[in-house]
């Protein structure tokens, strides 16, 4: 496999800094008073507001100490918006620029509605390859237009515990949101819940998942989201503590993502399920995106790639056996593995 090509360092600086504004404007949008809400064993923030006589919550985020640090400004950084958005659109020119892929105007489109109707920040995350072309701002990468990289798919992935406890809606509705771009249900065989949406008039498909503990992989609902969505097993460890990216869309658009090292190791364990039958392409889609996000981990992060195959392999012999089948049909990737493990 040949190294990957980087993006200049002046690319790699600026889209960090556009995620640095885009969490800065998010805390910029607090209405009211900051109020902290402990669920169980987490902590969450809520901007608490008035709207005549109603009092509502806005979830935040969960607690952290860069959130806390935002919340601390919000009203420094309020003052502040158009500035910051001047800046963000220079950012995303320099990044269009240096050749970063980008989205086009139908999936930033609709990733930027989702986006302001709340669904990255009530605990969605993209998964699969569009997430996958995020990774060359993350991580500073220089992706082609290629079968790795070429979707129309746009996967969204949430845990339902956490939907249930947030307490807290998306606004509009995704049914609305879907219906002003021209998207429809995608009928299923239980006609109560929609987890799917297809363009009427193109191949894009938008869906929704959510992690699986039970044996069967049935329609769970998102509360939060306002939708069902398809459960799968071994979706809950690449759910695991997602990152801020930004869509380099208009003056970008703040989503959230999966660690780039579990997004690696669970498309190991995802192309060895879909290794046989209709979905071996996606296997092969799979394998690619897992080698190539390897071998540039395994030189930038190892210890953080060790640590999240580690997580894997203790999960059971189930997962170890999917992981070392996929490893033996990508040999450099496995000998990037044997190195760090």
């Amino acid at each position: 496999m040949s190294k990957p090509r980087r993006h200049s360092l002046t690319a790699q600086t600026a889209y960090h800094e556009l995620v640095s504004l885009l969490l800065d404007d998010a805390a910029s949008d607090i209405r009211g008073s900051p109020t902290l809400r402990v669920r169980g064993e987490r902590r969450y923030w809520y901007d608490r507001y008035r709207i005549g006589t109603d009092t509502r919550e806005r979830y935040l985020g969960e607690d952290n100490e860069a959130l806390r640090q935002r919340i601390e400004r919000h009203e420094q950084l309020k003052a502040q918006q158009e500035e910051r958005r001047a800046e963000r659109a220079r950012l995303v020119r320099l990044l269009r620029s240096e050749r970063l892929l980008g989205m086009d105007n139908l999936s930033g489109s609709l990733v930027a509605a989702m986006s302001k109707a709340g669904v990255f920040r009530l605990g969605g995350v993209l998964v699969g390859t569009t997430a996958f072309r995020f990774y060359e701002g993350e991580l500073g990468l220089r992706l082609s237009f290629d079968q790795t990289t070429r979707t129309q798919d746009i996967d969204i992935a949430s845990f339902e515990r956490l939907s249930l406890a947030i307490s807290d809606t998306v606004e509009p509705s995704l049914v609305d949101v879907f219906s002003d771009l021209d998207f429809t249900p995608v009928p299923g065989l239980d006609h109560n819940k929609t987890w799917r949406w297809k363009q009427s008039r193109g191949a894009a498909l938008v869906e929704f998942l959510t992690p699986s503990f039970d044996a069967e992989e049935s329609l769970r609902d998102l509360a939060a989201l306002g939708v069902s969505a398809q459960s799968l097993h071994y979706l809950n460890y690449v759910l695991a503590e997602p990152i801020d990216a930004a869509a380099v869309y208009r003056e970008g658009v703040l989503v959230k993502i999966p660690r780039p090292e579990r997004f690696a190791i669970h498309k190991l364990i995802v192309a060895d399920r879909r290794r046989e039958g209709p979905d071996s392409f996606k296997s092969r889609k799979d394998l690619m995106q897992a080698e190539f996000l390897i071998a540039v981990l395994a030189e930038d992060r190892p210890e953080d790639l060790q640590n999240a195959c580690q997580n894997a392999l203790e999960r059971g012999p189930r997962w170890r056996e999917r992981i070392e089948r996929s490893l033996t049909r990508i040999p450099d990737a496995a000998r990037y593995m044997q190195d760090i493990r």
